[in-house]
């Protein structure tokens, strides 16, 4: 099921720069609740184990199945919408797996996505976009006139926003000759995938009001847009700042409920 992954020199780098010990794995399937089988092979490459589970409280009473086997003490890595590489704080050391889905992938495109799963296990506050807003997350709901996997679309865009604005930094200053590390192939591969990014940002708005592209999927397309720099639409521009980087869920909520607000108003 796991294999460990050979990493090239530039990843090497950044594992030493942000996450030392940090084990990256290749998998033989996709998943995202691992069986215990499969979490005994897993114990043989980390110290150990803690698996993460969260009080009732912390559900709105309609959530997708997933959620509610995330907040168990089922071992669960990774959420739907999460890519092709995921990571966890709930092993000792931190675990990276990069799955078979990317099978195919250019491979600059996928060191990109390692260097980033191995940046944001070292400044990601949480590994979750649920365990970022925790008990706030029945609020979001309750602002939001969106059905259970919208929400949960939302909620998972508003957190990569929240941690593109803590990765992008390191990302932009491997491009910098003078910063240690330069890495400019990571550097070159993030640029790349930013600009691949705005145009889909730059028609959006429109897509949104002919009723081409729902809200969340533009929340989605527009947070991931944060941690490439690129300029976003409104309403979400406002999470590109930082106020939002400040006050975390407390900002995202009341973002959701002044936004639906306007919308139903027609501000």
């Amino acid at each position: 099921m796991f294999e460990p992954r050979t990493l090239s020199d530039d990843l090497e780098v950044v594992r030493g720069a942000h996450a030392p010990g940090a084990v990256v794995l290749d998998c033989a399937r996709d998943f995202e609740t691992i069986e215990p089988a499969v979490a005994e092979q897993l114990g043989l490459l980390v110290d150990r184990f803690d698996p993460f589970s969260a009080p009732d409280e912390w559900l709105p009473a309609d959530v997708p199945e997933i959620l509610t086997r995330y907040a168990s003490d089922e071992f669960t890595v990774g959420l739907p919408g999460d890519g092709g590489v995921a990571w966890t704080r709930q092993t000792e050391p931190p675990t990276v797996f990069v799955k078979p889905r990317l099978e195919g992938s250019p491979g600059s495109f996928v060191d990109f996505l390692v260097a980033e799963a191995l940046v944001e296990t070292d400044v990601a506050p949480t590994e979750s976009f649920f365990t970022f807003f925790g008990e706030r997350y029945p609020e979001l709901a309750a602002a939001t006139p969106l059905a259970p996997a919208g929400t949960f679309q939302l909620g998972a865009a508003l957190y990569d926003a929240y941690v593109g604005r803590l990765t992008r930094p390191v990302f932009r200053a491997w491009g910098d000759p003078e910063h240690d590390p330069h890495l400019p192939a990571l550097h070159d591969a993030w640029v790349d995938a930013g600009e691949r990014l705005q145009p889909r940002l730059d028609g959006l708005p429109g897509e949104v009001a002919r009723g081409e592209t729902d809200f969340a999927a533009a929340a989605e397309l527009s947070c991931a847009a944060v941690k490439h720099g690129q300029s976003l639409p409104d309403p979400f521009a406002a999470l590109d700042t930082a106020a939002y980087e400040r006050n975390g869920a407390a900002f995202a909520v009341r973002w959701a409920e002044k936004t639906f607000d306007a919308l139903a108003t027609g501000e």
